[in-house]
């Protein structure tokens, strides 16, 4: 059985998203080996392994290195890492989601470089200042580039003559376990409805502005937000009685959180960080038949402005909720008709069905001209 090894920026027990459901699912096929970023430590360097599921196996490095993420300090502890996996994945795949990773692919020897580009990560907050150039150089040796939503793929496809758009898909038996609403959360029983909820991480990707309008010109909303908090100050969140934060939930709840809930938010900033991302959450929410009300993401706005309820800033967001929650039945009910068509087009099952054949059309065929320049890769 042949080889994926992964790098990640994201760890395999944080938010479950892409990554977790494509490589689970070509688990089924090949050996996978996930490479988390390393995590500090004093003392003496190991790693931590675990095994999720069969078939894939994840690693982590304890270094005594501060900077963080595949900073090149930490470079000659991650080989190390390498040198111990390279005898038993001979002429694997190389996965990346990351580009600060590539100055490892030199200790590995590859049957094919894959570039799934999840997510535009210059554009979030605290970049690593090489990383355009290491992106640049991945797109270089790549033999083949996924891009997570139509609005990367236009920025990449122009940059690498094998890119391919496999948008963010959906586990439709597993979120329409929501369509029983008797399998509600508990945490969501005591509070009153209306319900309007939110799960994700939450960022510099999230508006903390139109929670706070929504929770004051409504105190008699119930606005949940599931997820953790990262890269932003807890303390920056508005703090009302009607809004609760639940922390992270594991993959198997979330369809709890959504029978419980009448209204489903994608309240996302229009900022830099949101120009390019394509929310797996938006069909996970019409899995549970629910009415959605969105922030004017392009990929949203063009692949299911018919049937999520779009709106600029506080304002309208909050007029949109209540359009939303005042939906006669036969209005909510021409929505669902338009949500089960578009499930009935995608699901992660045959996404990852898709990127194995293309692995498989590419995997062997590097010539030794593909090899990666050492030149400008610390470590």
């Amino acid at each position: 059985m042949q080889s994926i090894i992964v790098f990640s920026h994201l760890r395999w027990d944080f938010v479950y998203q892409r990554p977790q459901h494509l490589l689970s699912r070509l688990a089924k096929h090949f050996n996978v080996a996930f490479i988390e970023e390393p995590v500090f430590e004093p003392g003496e360097p190991h790693v931590t392994v675990t095994s999720p599921m069969p078939n894939l196996t994840v690693y982590r490095a304890h270094t005594p290195v501060e900077q963080t993420g595949y900073a090149d300090e930490q470079i000659p502890y991650m080989r190390d890492l390498l040198a111990g996996l390279a005898a038993d994945h001979a002429a694997p795949v190389v996965w990346f989601y990351t580009p600060m990773a590539l100055p490892l692919l030199d200790a590995l020897s590859p049957a094919a470089v894959v570039y799934d580009c999840m997510d535009e990560l210059a554009s979030f907050r605290n970049p690593p200042p090489c990383l355009l150039d290491r992106e640049a150089e991945l797109l270089r040796i790549a033999d083949v580039v996924f891009t997570g939503g139509p609005s990367l793929y236009n920025a990449k496809k122009d940059r690498h003559p094998n890119v391919h758009c496999f948008p963010s898909s959906v586990d439709v038996a597993h979120f329409r376990q929501a369509l029983d609403r008797n399998l509600a959360h508990p945490t969501q029983l005591p509070l009153s409805r209306p319900r309007l909820g939110y799960y994700g991480v939450i960022d510099e990707r999230f508006d903390p502005d139109i929670v706070a309008a929504m929770a004051g010109a409504h105190p008699d909303w119930e606005i949940v937000l599931v997820g953790p908090v990262v890269k932003i100050d807890p303390a920056s969140l508005p703090r009302l009685p009607n809004i609760h934060y639940a922390g992270q939930a594991t993959y198997d709840e979330l369809p709890k959180y959504l029978a419980a809930w009448d209204v489903c938010l994608m309240p996302f900033a229009m900022n830099e960080s949101t120009r390019y991302i394509s929310p797996t959450k938006s069909l996970e929410y019409m899995a549970a038949e629910l009415p959605i009300v969105s922030t004017p993401v392009r990929d949203v706005v063009e692949a299911h402005g018919d049937v999520v309820e779009i709106a600029s800033g506080p304002e309208e967001f909050i007029a949109a909720c209540e359009k939303m929650l005042a939906l006669r039945p036969d209005e909510m009910l021409a929505r669902v008709r338009a949500m089960r068509q578009k499930l009935a087009r995608t699901s992660w099952d045959a996404t990852a069905t898709k990127m194995q054949s293309l692995l498989n059309a590419v995997s062997g065929q590097r010539s030794t001209t593909a090899a990666v320049s050492s030149s400008g890769y610390g470590g």
